[in-house]
């Protein structure tokens, strides 16, 4: 393949595959905005309210490994199309659900939405694989640019459908989100990215214990691990602490809004930060960003602490997530790529299935000044892993 064949190639893989991050991150927008009030209006007890998102990342978090690999064996376009499949079927079981009034069949129809979600993650991963080095950075913020579609069509979508079908509060809201997965199909059809050379003969590299031992493995995987984490627990918090606090529904959309541009809005950019300023700079600057996040939500209750203190989580998000992606795209190679980021994933979403479970329990049983303090002790930790890897290296280097 000529360069100029490959350079058009991977440019209109990421067009592609920004449109597929938008319509898949609209979905999840939509699906946070109303999940929690959804199983608060079915569950039977008040702890159970965020069941089905706890259900949904823990079958994201099992479906990693799994989707990772099934890519590694049909490619990217069959495997995308198969997540997006089985996205479509669950978000009309979980219309059903909120039809019929059952809460039970809303968490088991979550299963399926976190199936779907564990592929959909892989888009970013997808966006590096036809991409040259030096454009990889930019290819990955690229395609994760294409969730800030996300900040307007998700909270839209919420507001205009959740009463759609009514009496059953948010059943619109779930067809709404089949819509989007049915939109997805289409558009992945476009995408070609071939298997790596060495993978399509059947050979698979180093075996994940050798990767795994790599300094920069453990710092790439705590900052995206940290980022998630962190952000998810307070995000899903959020719709619940703002009700709490006296404030509609449409007010807790409006703070997510926010809240997801700035998790995508930095995205235009944040392959330029990385590559001017290297990786775990920009790691740092994201860790810095969820401590202000933290500290203003423990500052006050009133409605522009949950606005910019959102905000901030979103872009400390944004330069965590993307930074660790890049990172660890960097201690891999090509045929090694399935396994690693399955590895990754898994840890990464472990963490996000571990804090939807806590979420709901630590802010109903300890409240929201309570969750935010938490969450400040897991970035600390990975400021103290960027800062040992960083002076190792400056060692060696001057070595």
């Amino acid at each position: 393949m000529s360069r100029e064949t490959s350079r058009d190639s991977s440019v209109r893989n990421v067009i592609v595959l920004c449109v597929c991050q938008a319509l898949s991150m609209s979905g999840a927008v939509l699906v946070f905005a109303v999940v929690a009030l959804a199983g608060k209006t079915l569950a039977p007890t008040p702890e159970l309210v965020t069941v089905p998102l706890a259900i949904q990342f823990f079958s994201m978090m099992v479906a990693t490994v799994p989707a990772s690999l099934i890519m590694g064996r049909i490619g990217r376009r069959l495997g995308f199309t198969l997540g997006q499949a089985i996205g479509l079927l669950a978000a009309l079981v979980s219309a059903l659900a909120m039809i019929w009034g059952n809460f039970w069949l809303l968490a088991l129809s979550a299963i399926g939405i976190g199936i779907h979600s564990a592929f959909y993650q892989y888009l970013r991963f997808a966006a590096a694989e036809t991409a040259s080095p030096a454009f990889r950075p930019r290819a990955i913020s690229y395609v994760m640019a294409g969730g800030v579609a996300s900040a307007f069509i998700g909270p839209e979508l919420a507001n205009q459908t959740a009463e759609i079908l009514a009496p059953a509060l948010f059943a619109g809201s779930y067809l709404a989100l089949g819509g989007l997965c049915l939109l997805n199909i289409l558009a992945l059809q476009f995408v070609r990215i071939p298997l790596p050379v060495k993978l399509a003969r059947g050979e698979t590299g180093r075996g994940l214990v050798a990767i795994a031992r790599q300094p920069r493995f453990v710092v790439a995987v705590l900052a995206a691990l940290t980022g998630y984490g962190v952000m998810n627990l307070v995000m899903v918090a959020t719709p619940l602490a703002m009700v709490g606090c006296g404030f509609t529904f449409g007010d807790s959309t409006d703070v997510l809004r926010w809240h997801v541009l700035g998790m995508f809005v930095p995205s235009f950019f944040t392959g330029h930060l990385i590559r001017r300023f290297g990786v775990m700079r920009i790691i740092t600057a994201g860790a810095l960003l969820l401590i202000a996040s933290m500290a203003i939500n423990l500052a006050g209750i009133a409605y522009w602490n949950f606005m910019v203190a959102l905000t901030c989580l979103g872009i400390g998000w944004n330069f965590t997530f993307i930074g660790g992606t890049t990172l660890l795209t960097e201690t891999h190679r090509p045929e090694e790529g399935a396994k690693t980021q399955a590895l990754n994933d898994l840890l990464v979403f472990t963490t996000t299935a571990i804090t939807s479970f806590a979420s709901g329990f630590v802010q109903l049983a300890l409240g929201w000044q309570t969750v935010n303090a938490l969450s400040i002790f897991p970035v600390l930790i990975t400021l103290a892993a960027v800062l040992a890897v960083t002076r190792s290296e400056a060692r060696r280097r001057a070595a």
